[in-house]
């Protein structure tokens, strides 16, 4: 069957057969409304932006110093390649997920064709079997998410496949390569090593050789001023800019970085093909869940590594240029990784290091590739059971039992924090109905639950549905500076209010409570209360009184705080997935209430 499909059709199928579980999953997203919270509301915020006198310069806030002189992630690009299909599907909610699937859609479309490329039919297949992996391995949540941490997984792989192309002295590989580091680099910061390093690595590598500005290279460096002609602006507008921030917030970090053994270690966690990979035929995500457990087995990523490097000597010996230098990119990658993680400070967060497991997958593709190059010249006699045709057909089925697994579980795909966002759609009808069309407001919070997420939700659903509403000035980085209302332009507040605080709101005569909904049935409140007590009580026994505090007034500040024993944070974590009561007021802005 295969056989007789003429590469460009192969490739288009290819592509499709690709995109059907997004696809899928994207068209049942659809059938539930979705109120994006914290990060996701700031993206869209951006998003909307682009196109108007506000459009966006530099990319999300991220944990970059802190409130309110926050820095932000490096450029644009995310928001600017999101916003036409955004506009297209109407600008809802859903329609940026939509747009997420776009994007990744043509991140696989840009593999498969660098596939082709490369190997020809065989390529096609063979990144065909790479992507279905991905896309079991990190799951559909993630891959229709717009969040900066998971947009830029796909286009790792084609940055790693163009700069394999470039060290193949395919030239005009620089263009993708240029395109996809830009965008990964730009949308989350941890990119921005390795991605950078490997452009000028490809970048060099053509200078080097030609010794003279080629059409490739001069159409390189001009894209690349286009591409990064945003943020350079943002820092001569700015005093300081984003880039100096980033400067001096890498530069001299507040917490020390936690060291090249550690980074090794991580590495070596996210080169666990029995974790990582063999359990992939049990499930989905599960290359997000082996993430969530930084400090587990190591050994199978040392014999990962050991085999990875014994291949590679042996693609030297048989003197393979393709597997050589598949091989060359790869172990800059490493290397760059080492460095990458070692860098890491505070908490080691998941979705920090989540793009080595594409660089995993290209490892044992590289070994494995290796170890049939070598049987078939080795073993005459056994070419046939390892002739191109039986081997693409094998990486055929693969891709296709993988994809129909995908294309059965996307249907149960969930928005992102979609339990904090349902509270947020229960609030907004009575909300909506006690303001003003006429009014402007600012929109505050007063959050004892999850630091601030369900407000910026607020904030933009009332800005949806027409309100004439903005932030405060300590929220002007992450709600963005156009939207922020000054307290000589707005006197009148909508306060979202979490928790334990919403009884001081309700006792205050200045404050008209206008909508209220607790997620919780009666049976959740009482298991809240019994884990409360628990959580105060082995925080007394730890000797952290100092804690104590949080439990009431910033769970979420309590439940990711280095101290806590691994036991209560496994109950803090509980509380947080059971929810809390909220409130919305309308009273004066920035009030305090006692």
């Amino acid at each position: 069957m295969i056989e007789r499909l003429s590469n460009r059709w192969l490739g288009a199928l290819t592509v499709a057969a690709l995109a059907m579980p997004l696809v899928v999953a994207v068209a049942a997203l659809a059938q539930r409304r979705w109120y994006p919270v914290l990060d996701l509301a700031m993206t869209e915020f951006r998003v909307r932006d682009v196109g108007t006198r506000d459009t966006p310069l530099i990319g999300l806030p991220g944990r970059i110093g802190a409130l309110p002189d926050q820095g932000s992630h490096p450029g644009p690009l995310s928001f600017w390649a999101l916003a036409p299909i955004y506009r297209l599907f109407g600008g809802s909610a859903w329609a940026l997920e939509a747009a997420t699937v776009s994007v990744a859609l043509l991140w696989i479309a840009l593999a498969v064709w660098i596939g082709h490329r490369r190997l020809g039919r065989a390529g096609i297949v063979l990144v065909a079997a790479v992507l279905a992996i991905l896309v079991r391995g990190f799951g559909l949540s993630v891959l229709t998410q717009p969040w900066n941490p998971y947009m830029p997984l796909l286009a790792w792989l084609v940055v790693l496949l163009a700069a394999w192309s470039v060290l193949c002295d395919d030239d005009w590989m620089l263009l993708p390569l240029l395109a996809a580091a830009t965008f990964a680099a730009q949308t989350h910061i941890p990119y921005l090593l390795m991605a950078g390093a490997l452009g000028v690595l490809a970048v060099g590598w053509v200078a080097v050789r030609e010794r003279r500005l080629t059409a490739p290279l001069g159409w390189t460096v001009g894209a690349c001023g286009v591409l990064w002609f945003a943020p350079l602006v943002d820092q001569l507008r700015r005093d300081p800019g984003n880039v100096r921030r980033l400067i001096d917030h890498f530069g001299s970090p507040t917490e020390d970085p936690i060291g090249i053994a550690a980074g090794t270690k991580l590495l070596l966690r996210h080169l666990d093909v029995v974790g990582g990979f063999l359990e992939l035929s049990t499930g989905s995500e599960r290359f997000v869940q082996s993430g969530l457990d930084p400090d587990g087995r190591l050994w199978p990523g040392l014999v990962m590594i050991v085999l990875w490097a014994a291949a590679a000597v042996v693609a030297v010996r048989l003197r393979h240029h393709a597997l050589i230098r598949l091989h060359g990119v790869l172990a800059v990658t490493l290397l760059l990784t080492v460095i990458s993680m070692s860098r890491i400070f505070g908490a080691r967060w998941f979705y920090l290091t989540l793009w080595a497991w594409v660089t995993t997958t290209l490892i044992i593709v590289a070994t494995v590739w290796t170890a049939v190059v070598a049987a078939r010249r080795s073993w005459p006699a056994g070419e046939g059971a390892l002739s191109p045709q039986r081997l693409t057909t094998a990486l055929a089925l693969l891709a296709v039992l993988l994809t129909t697994s995908m294309v059965a579980l996307a249907p149960s795909t969930d928005h992102p924090e979609e339990y904090l966002g349902e509270t947020v759609g229960e609030l907004l009808p009575p909300t909506t109905a006690a303001l003003d069309q006429t009014t402007p407001y600012v929109v505050e919070w007063r959050d004892a639950y999850f630091f601030g997420s369900q407000g910026f939700a607020l904030l933009g659903e009332l800005e949806r549905a027409g309100f004439d509403v903005g932030a405060n000035e300590f929220n002007m980085v992450p709600a963005t500076a156009s939207r922020v209302k000054r307290p000589g332009q707005v006197a009148t507040a909508i306060v979202l209010v979490t928790g334990g605080f919403i009884t001081a709101y309700q006792a205050d005569e200045r404050f008209e409570q206008v909508a209220f909904a607790d997620p919780r049935t009666s049976e959740e409140v009482d298991e809240y209360d019994q884990l409360r007590t628990k959580v105060i009580a082995e925080l007394s026994d730890a000797g952290l009184n100092d804690l104590i505090e949080l439990v009431d007034t910033n769970l979420f500040g309590l439940d990711i705080d280095e101290r806590i024993p691994p036991g209560t944070k496994a109950l803090t974590t509980q509380m947080i997935a059971l929810g809390q009561p909220a409130a919305v007021f309308v009273g004066p802005r920035a009030t305090p209430v006692v």
